[in-house]
């Protein structure tokens, strides 16, 4: 096919690569060693190239031989002394875990310069160009957090806003909510912008010991969204899994029974809107987009009934039957609440407050807290991504890998959330990673550009294939067939020609 002329710059991908070292073996898929992937467009052509992220913990693992760096779902044992004594002094050296900097999952702008991140407090920076390990940041130097996100936000300065939760610090958990300037003042060219990050906010976790876990957060023009949900982290589990040899994986518990509670941070004040909203359990991974309208805020996430997902990804059940075998326990489904921020005080208990044209509610309980339910938009799509210029806005389109019931995506969505009608593209035995929407220049339309996905077909002998979509009709344009042994990966990012440095600088 034909790829539009105005594509020029590097599709970047992440995701795990490496499962075995020597004779030892990562359990989990997210496990793996971060393998990054570069597409780059000039000119009408493609070029591929792949590069392992050089963290500390695969010279680590590279140099022992064998996995000595503990990831999510693997606990690892890098004495080999069982004795007592080396047991004691190991357990009191790992009761707040010495994380790992294989960053996996994602990929984050920070003015000029690239970051591979996953979800401790380290990320790597990159060449984007080369996919070169370069120095590693840990933002506790810079903000107690012991964890953040990988999926941060951009605002229209150029700030990074992510989240992270500080455990114990002082005798309290709390989620942080930081922001990173894009650049630094004149005068302090040496510094970095990490010197410059500053604490936009905190919020009190409801409990010391049992923080949310939490993958994403979401955005309006005026304010921050955090979904406190109730799958959490069990510190006390956490701190003793080493001793225990269990991985912390398992000191994730999901409490059914409890609430989800939704917080709302007023970015101009830095203060939480003091209503309590909330919802029924529920565990969520990924926010779509949100915005705000009439003195409502309007979000949309991705969310599931129980926390089944993580447990389908131990590599014991990734076998030739997983795609057969494998069914999700809860279909991912999109919801819309719709979070009435001005109501009427004096409205009657039970009454609905929401004040907009839809289906979703938000009731007042007793104690003056809102009971909100909301909107099914949609049911079966993962992964989702939007056209980063409405961001925060009103918007219509959700690009996404299409699950349904198992965890292996089949096909890659387009999702109108006011139609409600849905686009496919989809072939037989193709795995297809999660859709990139790259705008054209001239955009005049929110789905004015291409669609960008890598695919891999579930066949080992087949070549897998970047397909490059129309995203108005999700037709195809094109696509580039590259002879090597590719990774469904997990998350990255489209860089224009013009937000690369050019080799002199």
């Amino acid at each position: 096919g034909q790829l539009p002329t105005w594509l020029q710059g590097i599709l970047l991908r992440n995701g795990p690569g490496m499962y075995t070292i020597g004779d030892t073996k990562y359990n989990h898929w997210f496990d793996g060693l971060a393998l990054l992937h570069s597409f780059t467009f000039k000119n009408g052509e493609v070029y591929y190239r792949s590069k392992y992220l050089r963290s500390d913990t695969y010279n680590r693992n590279i140099e022992a031989n064998r996995i000595v760096v503990s990831e999510f779902g693997t606990m690892a044992y890098p004495d080999p002394c069982k004795n007592i004594f080396a047991k004691a002094f190991s357990y009191l050296s790992h009761i707040i875990p010495e994380f790992t900097d294989n960053c996996l999952i994602n990929i984050m702008k920070t003015g000029d310069d690239f970051y591979a991140t996953s979800e401790t407090n380290f990320i790597r920076k990159i060449n984007p160009q080369t996919l070169e390990t370069l120095e590693k940041v840990d933002y506790s130097k810079y903000v107690a957090v012991n964890v953040a996100t990988s999926h941060p936000h951009y605002d229209s300065a150029g700030n990074v806003l992510n989240m992270g939760t500080s455990i114990v610090d002082k005798g309290k958990t709390k989620y942080i909510l930081f922001k990173i300037p894009p650049s630094v003042p004149e005068k302090e060219k040496k510094k970095s912008c990490f010197k410059h990050l500053e604490v936009v906010c905190s919020i009190p976790s409801r409990s010391l010991l049992h923080p949310s876990y939490y993958h994403s957060f979401g955005i309006t023009e005026n304010y921050i969204i955090f979904i406190e949900q109730p799958f959490k982290l069990d510190i006390v589990k956490m701190a003793t899994a080493y001793i225990r040899g269990v991985n912390w994986a398992s000191c994730l518990v999901y409490h059914k029974e409890d609430k989800t509670w939704f917080h709302f941070v007023d970015k101009k004040t830095k203060k939480e809107v003091s209503t309590k909203f909330y919802t029924d359990a529920m565990v969520l991974f990924h926010h779509i987009n949100a915005y705000e309208e009439d003195g409502h805020i309007i979000f949309d996430i991705i969310a599931y009934t129980d926390n089944s997902l993580y447990d389908m990804f131990y590599l014991k059940n990734l076998n030739k039957d997983f795609e057969e075998n494998s069914k999700l326990t809860s279909v991912p489904t999109c919801k819309r609440f719709v979070v009435p921020l001005q109501y009427d005080k004096d409205a009657e208990v039970g009454s609905n407050l929401v004040r907009i044209p839809s289906s979703a509610t938000a009731v007042k309980d007793e104690d003056g807290s809102i009971y909100c339910q909301p909107e099914i938009l949609c049911e079966g799509i993962e992964l989702p991504r939007i056209n980063y210029d409405y961001n925060g806005k009103k918007y219509k389109y959700v690009f996404a890998t299409k699950v349904q019931w198992s965890p292996v995506p089949a096909k890659i969505a387009k999702f109108n959330t006011e139609t409600k009608e849905m686009l496919h593209w989809g072939e037989d035995h193709c795995w297809p990673s999660e859709p990139v929407f790259v705008p054209s220049p001239d955009a005049r339309e929110e789905d004015d550009g291409i669609v960008l996905t890598c695919v891999v077909k579930s066949d080992p002998k087949e070549a897998p294939f970047l397909l490059v979509l129309d995203a108005k009709t999700f037709k195809e344009l094109g696509r580039a067939t590259v002879d090597v042994e590719m990774h469904l990966g997990l998350h990255g990012m489209f860089i224009p020609e013009k937000d690369l440095k050019t080799e002199t600088e």
